[in-house]
C-alpha cells in the first residue's frame, strides 16, 4: 500500500481545492428548502464549482455525470441528482467534491428540510417533535466526525478515528455502515488508505503528518445493512431506517488536523 504524505507545495494547492469544496457546500445547503428539487441543488453545486475555479471531482469517477451525490431519508449515499423536490422534515445528504489542479478534496454534510436547530428540550430529555429527533440523529453524526478528525495526528493509528466514531455512534442507539468507509484523498478522489467509521483503537496503519484522509460518518439510525438500487448507485438502508453522512477531507497534523473542507469557515 502505497501512503504518500503532501509537500508544502501540493498541500497549497489542496487548501485551495478544500475552499472551493466547501464553498460550493456551503452554498447548496444555503438554497435547501421545502420545494427545491435534487436537479436544482445539483446546479448550484456545479456552478459553484466551476465559477470558484475548481472541476467537479465526482465526474471523474467513471460512469458518473454530476457534481454532487443527494440523498433523502433511508438513502446513506451515492444518490443520483433527480426531478424530486424536498419536503419539510425529509433528511438529506449533500455530497461533493472539487479538483484544483490535479488535486481533489471531498466532503458532506446532512440536514433536515425546514427544521432549525434548536438548544430547546422537554425537563425529561424527550425531543419536542419529529424533525427534534431526526436532529438529534444528524447531531450525533456531527459529533462523531469532529471527534474522529481530533484523532487525525502524528502518531495515531486509523482505528484511533476509526473506534471513536464507532463509540460515539453506537453509544446513541445508532449503526455504523460496514460496507462503506472514508478513505486517502489528493491526487485521486479515492486513494489509499481506508478509513473505516468502526474499529479498534490503537490498531491499523500508522498516521503521519502531511497525510490527507477523507474521514466520514456513515451510519443509520436502524440496523447496518445497506443495498443497492435498480439505478446502480444510490445505496439506501435495507431496512428503511434513516441514513446520514458527514465527511470532511483533513490533513493529518502534527498536534492538530487540519479540516480543508469546513464549510462553516470558508
Amino acid at each position: 500500500m502505497a501512503i504518500n504524505t503532501r509537500t508544502k507545495g501540493e498541500l497549497a494547492l489542496m487548501r485551495k481545492s478544500g475552499v472551493i469544496t466547501a464553498r460550493a457546500l456551503g452554498e447548496v445547503l444555503k438554497n435547501v428548502r421545502e420545494g427545491i428539487s435534487l436537479i436544482e441543488l445539483e446546479k448550484v453545486a456545479e456552478n459553484q464549482v466551476v465559477k470558484l475555479g475548481g472541476e467537479p471531482s465526482f465526474k471523474t469517477v467513471p460512469g458518473y455525470r454530476w457534481t454532487s451525490c443527494l440523498t433523502i431519508n433511508n438513502e446513506v449515499v451515492h444518490g443520483i441528482p433527480r426531478d424530486i423536490k424536498l419536503k419539510n422534515g425529509d433528511i438529506l445528504s449533500v455530497d461533493l467534491g472539487a479538483v484544483f489542479k490535479g488535486w481533489h478534496t471531498d466532503a458532506a454534510w446532512s440536514v433536515v428540510v425546514g427544521s432549525q436547530k434548536s438548544k430547546a428540550r422537554l425537563p425529561n430529555g424527550q425531543v419536542k417533535s419529529q424533525n427534534d429527533e431526526k436532529e438529534k440523529f444528524l447531531a450525533v453524526g456531527e459529533e462523531a466526525l469532529w471527534k474522529g478528525i481530533g484523532q487525525a495526528v502524528d502518531g495515531n493509528r486509523i482505528g484511533d478515528i476509526s473506534g471513536v466514531i464507532q463509540e460515539v455512534v453506537e453509544s446513541a442507539g445508532y449503526s455504523v455502515v460496514r460496507a462503506l468507509v472514508g478513505h486517502g484523498v489528493g491526487r485521486e478522489l479515492h486513494e489509499d488508505p481506508e478509513v473505516p467509521g468502526y474499529g479498534k483503537k490503537s490498531t491499523g496503519l500508522k498516521l503521519i503528518a502531511g497525510m490527507t484522509l477523507a474521514v466520514e460518518v456513515i451510519y443509520t439510525s436502524g440496523k447496518p445493512d445497506v443495498v443497492l438500487d435498480p439505478d446502480g448507485w444510490t445505496i439506501t438502508t435495507a431496512d428503511g431506517s434513516l441514513g446520514g453522512l458527514f465527511e470532511m477531507s483533513v490533513v493529518v497534523g502534527v498536534k492538530q488536523a487540519e479540516a480543508l473542507t469546513d464549510w462553516r469557515q470558508k
